[in-house]
């Protein structure tokens, strides 16, 4: 190079032209750009070197102008064509010559800044350019497009969410929905890569956090503000297939045939359904028969949504998908579509209703005398709630015996189970519910005669289901639970009574196992159990069901040992994963709750140590129900009692943090 010279180098990814100025060092040059700022350079940076000269930089504006009627890049697919054939290379100076007929210093210059730029026609092989193969450029075309489709993808994207950010209505676009599903995974996997997620915040200017993100879909209303974030990262589906949506329509306006067509008729019982008000899938009902010698028969009535499906298809498998319904404070959410589970399959007041029914007769002291079990036709005559049948047992109605006599039977039953070993644990259960509003409340559950009298029948009917099925060598699952190892009558009773002496005895408590073997269950004090009374809403009951049934039809069971199973060791996993999803969603609110309650003064108990190197306890929370961590700063024994405020409560986080209150601020 040399004074005067003008050369095009690049500047941060941009085309610059500049004149050579002087040396620098021994390879090394100073050069001016159009803009008059200087650059150092190195030789090998120099792009293009214009013939002509010598050049100044007040040159430049003029040369530039020159350029400018030149730089039509359509020209470029006319050089193409008259080239494509014979495969002839060019340099920028034949170009130059055969689009403009000439080679002055601004064509070759302009003919270099066509080719340098272009990226469909030609490709650069030296100091020369070949021309692309036709079907080489159509892929870049199809390229092109699929890119100039996504960048105004994109563009919309950005549009309507800066849209939805100032309040006005959006229709997000199918394209949208990925991009947001993208920041969905990012909140609710944030351990995983998400380089999509990152480049579109980016583009929206959002900093890459979760919780802005969280907001930010919060703000476009795509989530509520109190998204459940546990249950969108399990596996449970928050909605039912189409394909299961439309046999569930179908089934109730043209159902299947009935597989039981000699059901037993009990319709002339008095049959009592008991559930708590807000109950929608009513899966049990009780009766009582008086026999011939003055005795009665207990029925338990099961709801029988087997009427309604086969082993194995559409209804069934999205059923052992789910493995159970989910009950949240925000909701039910069905195991089989609502439509089905509040409807036909439910045991409905006043409507001629399939089950599978327990009739049961006990001995003096509450033990099985005999029973039996059929597919039936019930009658509901009552849809009584807990509270209802507590005061019709409290004014002994005259015309309603029946509940006495089952009130009696669920008495006797407790007894009897106390007397096999039965271990029953009174601790405070908290309820929670959140309505449409997000209004929370908790509420204690109460014990009460009417639910100790449900809780015995289902737990009897769950008896003979495991004995019958295991007299006929039905395989079915049995729910069995190893002896505990209980602390010492000493170590007890050196406890406080009460929820303390109660928490030390269910921390021994092993947890329950489900086999097709039958095994003991401990703290029912059955030999044998088989859960069988919720199958709308249990999987397992639902095998039971079926199996049962067809074993009293006669026909060939529906699943072999090896196949039931099989079905559990898939089923058991979701169900627990279910059991966590509400558990997690619980603690969500009722932490939300204490949040918006943080002036309140509440009660609590210690219950024991978590780790009492650290001080840290476990306490209860009376009034509410609800066990959480604290750490204490002061020496402290279970049973000590407290009062208590929040300091902080945090559900996103699941963090929370009680003051102890000093006795004059109580």
């Amino acid at each position: 190079m040399e004074k005067g010279k003008l050369i095009e180098f690049r500047h941060q990814g941009e085309r610059r032209l500049a004149v050579v100025d002087r040396p620098d060092g021994k390879k090394d040059w100073v050069v001016i750009d159009q803009q008059g700022q200087s650059h150092k350079l190195k030789p090998q940076r120099v792009e293009y070197e214009i013939p002509g000269g010598p050049y100044t930089v007040d040159d430049l504006p003029s040369f530039l102008g020159e350029v400018d009627q030149y730089l039509d890049p359509s020209s470029l697919e006319v050089a193409w064509e008259l080239l494509v054939e014979d495969g002839e290379t060019i340099t920028p100076a034949d170009l130059a010559l055969l689009l403009f007929s000439g080679q002055s210093p601004s064509q070759c210059y302009a003919a270099h800044a066509l080719l340098a730029d272009d990226k469909l026609y030609f490709k650069q092989k030296g100091d020369h350019y070949e021309p692309r193969p036709s079907g080489q450029i159509e892929e870049i075309k199809h390229q092109m497009r699929v890119q100039a489709q996504k960048e105004e993808e994109q563009q919309g994207f950005i549009d309507r969410v800066n849209q939805a950010l100032a309040g006005e209505n959006v229709l997000w676009q199918g394209s949208d929905r990925l991009r947001l599903e993208a920041l969905e995974k990012f909140i609710l996997f944030p351990e995983q890569n998400h380089r999509q997620a990152l480049d579109i915040l980016q583009t929206l200017g959002k900093p890459g956090r979760t919780d802005e993100t969280q907001n930010l879909l919060i703000e476009l209303g795509i989530w509520q503000r109190h998204e459940n974030l546990f249950l969108r990262r399990s596996a449970y589906p928050n909605q039912f297939p189409a394909k299961v949506s439309d046999v569930a329509h179908a089934y109730l306006t043209n159902p299947p045939p009935d597989p039981d067509q000699e059901r037993l008729d009990l319709t002339a019982l008095k049959t009592y359904t008991i559930d708590d008000e807000s109950t929608s899938e009513i899966d049990d009902g009780l009766s009582v028969e008086t026999l011939a010698d003055g005795g009665h028969r207990l029925w338990i009535h099961v709801a029988d949504p087997t009427r309604l499906l086969m082993p194995n298809d559409e209804l069934d498998l999205e059923a052992r998908k789910r493995s159970t319904s989910l009950y949240l404070p925000t909701g039910m959410i069905s195991m089989f579509p609502p439509e089905l589970a509040t409807g036909p399959m439910s045991l409905l007041q006043g409507q001629r209703c399939v089950a599978l029914s327990f009739g049961v007769t006990l001995d003096e002291v509450g033990a099985v005398k005999d029973f039996t079990i059929a597919p039936s036709w019930v009658k509901p005559t009552y849809r009584l709630t807990y509270e209802d049948v507590d005061e019709m047992l409290v004014l002994k109605i005259q015309g309603e015996p029946e509940l006495p006599l089952l009130a009696e039977a669920a008495k006797k039953r407790a007894q009897w189970r106390k007397s096999q070993g039965a271990i029953t644990i009174k601790m405070p259960e908290a309820i929670i519910k959140v309505n449409a509003d997000d209004e929370v409340q908790i509420y204690l559950q109460e014990t009460s005669v009417s639910r100790q009298l449900v809780a015995e029948m289902m737990i009897l009917a769950g008896e003979v289901a495991g004995r019958f099925s295991q007299e006929h060598g039905i395989p079915v699952p049995f729910r069995g639970q190893p002896q505990p190892e209980l602390p010492s009558d000493e170590e007890l009773l050196s406890l406080p009574p009460g929820p303390v002496r109660e928490c030390a005895v269910r921390r021994c408590m092993p947890r329950s196992e489900v086999g097709i073997t039958p095994s003991r269950h401990a703290s029912l004090g059955l030999d044998l159990y088989s859960q069988a009374t919720s199958p709308i809403r249990r999987y397992t009951d639902l095998i039971t069901h079926f199996q049962i049934k067809a074993y009293l039809r006669g026909g060939p069971l529906p699943f072999s040992g090896e196949q039931v199973q099989e079905i559990l060791y898939s089923v058991m996993p979701s169900s627990k994963e279910a059991t966590l999803v509400e558990r997690q969603t619980n603690r969500y609110w009722s932490l939300e709750f204490l949040r918006r309650n943080i002036n309140e003064v509440w009660q609590g108990v210690m219950l024991r140590w978590l780790r009492e190197d650290d001080g840290l306890g476990l306490i209860l929370l009376e009034e509410l129900g609800l066990e959480l961590p604290h750490r204490f700063d002061r020496p402290i024994s279970p049973g000590d009692r407290l009062s208590l405020k929040v300091s902080n409560a945090d559900p996103h986080r699941d963090e929370v943090r009680f003051r102890e209150l000093l006795a004059n601020e109580a």
